[in-house]
């Protein structure tokens, strides 16, 4: 297993399979690339299939034990199950999508290795979905997301960006997880120095404070350093509950892997919050490396000028590319950006003129 100077083992990769995308969502930065989207057509600066083994056979060489596919879109690559089928048995697979393309696949993902889901939903009133995603595919998404139980893919993992659009929709999607079956909730921490429009960003720590108001138990994930927040069911979407509705020992922390007994009620939703944004802790525990739909790797989503293709993906010139990426990786905020005697975060020039300047 590689590992970086700041003692970080790399035991996933994130790998893009392409740009392509039915949605147009305003909040998206396309894993840190900006706005590359181009035709809806297959594009011959993706990886193909052969590629994209190639590499994961490579990065299970290194004990890289588990693999997330992206986008853009991903289901819109037609070799998906493939690709998924052709991956190493050693490596836990999951996927990222919006959704839509699951009903008539769910089942034939499964079939190919498919071990987790996440889907995009942001909100679950139709007109709000459409401004957020300007797409009408809202039933679609519905849709998917059933096609995904019913594939066995449980629990399905909703991911919804928080930020000014989004907020006042918490609640009711809190409930939403809580009161159905299989589902769970990732809040995304909206990510301004990626999207170019600060003005939307709202205080993530404020979703932390109502969550924990709201739990009925915390847990706290010692590998990532998160906190998964355990909220019954409630009714209506202010999120105000009685407290006799609530179980005893909530607010109660744990540490462990999230699992419940079977004597738990099913009218509870995990929601965990994914909160990277100006975070030294969520960057010193980053465990994982990227690679763009044209076969560039990645060491981190903030950044750009670390990437480092892997030529023509010989397996020869894929392990040199890995080893120098995971080798010069460092933690974003705490050594690539640093804090100024203001206590504003600021670029390392000292770093810059050592590593991205040669």
């Amino acid at each position: 297993m590689l590992t970086d100077e700041f003692g970080r083992e790399v035991t996933g990769v994130r790998v893009s399979l392409t740009d392509r995308c039915n949605f147009d969502c305003v909040y998206c930065h396309n894993e840190g690339l900006g706005d590359t989207r181009g035709p809806m057509d297959p594009q011959d600066d993706e990886m193909d299939a052969d590629d994209v083994v190639r590499f994961l056979e490579v990065a299970a060489e290194f004990d890289v034990d588990a693999v997330k596919f992206t986008g853009g879109e991903p289901m819109l690559r037609q070799d998906l199950e493939e690709i998924i089928a052709r991956t190493p048995d050693e490596m836990e697979v999951s996927l990222t999508t919006n959704g839509t393309f699951l009903p008539g696949r769910a089942d034939a993902l499964v079939d190919a290795g498919l071990d987790r889901v996440n889907v995009s939903q942001d909100a679950l009133d139709p007109q709000d979905f459409a401004e957020i995603t300007k797409s009408g595919a809202y039933e679609k998404v519905i849709e998917g997301v059933d096609a995904a139980l019913e594939a066995g893919l449980t629990p399905v993992k909703l991911n919804m960006v928080v930020f000014e659009h989004t907020a006042g929709y918490v609640p009711e999607m809190v409930d939403h997880v809580a009161e159905n079956d299989g589902l769970q909730l990732q809040l995304i921490e909206y990510m301004p120095e990626l999207t170019g429009k600060p003005e939307w960003n709202i205080e993530i720590e404020r979703v932390h404070e109502w969550l924990a108001e709201q739990a009925d138990e915390i847990e706290h994930r010692e590998m990532h350093d998160r906190k998964r927040y355990w909220v019954s069911g409630g009714e209506g979407t202010n999120g105000e509950r009685e407290q006799s509705e609530r179980d005893p020992h909530r607010n109660a922390e744990r540490s462990g892997d999230g699992s419940r007994s079977s004597s738990d009620s099913s009218d509870v939703g995990m929601v965990e919050i994914v909160d990277p944004v100006e975070n030294p802790t969520f960057c010193a525990n980053c465990h994982r490396v990227r690679v763009t739909h044209e076969g560039y790797l990645k060491g981190c989503l903030n950044r750009n000028d670390d990437l480092r293709s892997m030529g023509e993906m010989t397996k020869p010139e894929i392990r040199d590319a890995f080893r120098d990426v995971v080798a010069n990786r460092v933690p974003y905020y705490g050594e690539y950006m640093i804090r100024n005697e203001e206590g504003e975060w600021e670029i390392n020039d000292e770093y810059i003129e050592e590593y991205v300047g040669v």
